[in-house]
C-alpha cells in the first residue's frame, strides 16, 4: 500500500513540501533583496539603474544572480 506521495513515507512527503515551499520564497526575498538594492544604489549614469531595474524585473531569479555576482560582489 502506498499511503504517501511516491512512497516516501510521511517525513520524505512532508520534507518534499517544505522545500517545495521554502525555496521558491527564499528565491523570492533574494530577488526583493536585489531589487532594493539596485535602486538605492548610486550608479555613474542613471541609465544603468534603469537598465538594472528592469533586468531585474524581467528575469526575476536570474537576473537577480547575474546583478549579485556582476555589481553587488564586485562592489565589496
Amino acid at each position: 500500500m502506498m499511503n504517501s506521495w511516491l512512497g516516501l513515507g510521511i517525513a520524505g512527503t512532508v520534507l518534499i513540501v517544505l522545500v517545495m515551499m521554502i525555496v521558491p520564497l527564499l528565491a523570492s526575498i533574494f530577488w526583493i533583496w536585489m531589487l532594493i538594492d539596485c535602486m538605492q544604489r548610486p550608479f555613474k549614469d542613471k541609465t544603468d539603474k534603469v537598465v538594472w531595474i528592469l533586468v531585474l524585473i524581467f528575469t526575476h531569479i536570474i537576473g537577480a544572480l547575474i546583478y549579485f555576482f556582476v555589481i553587488k560582489r564586485k562592489s565589496r
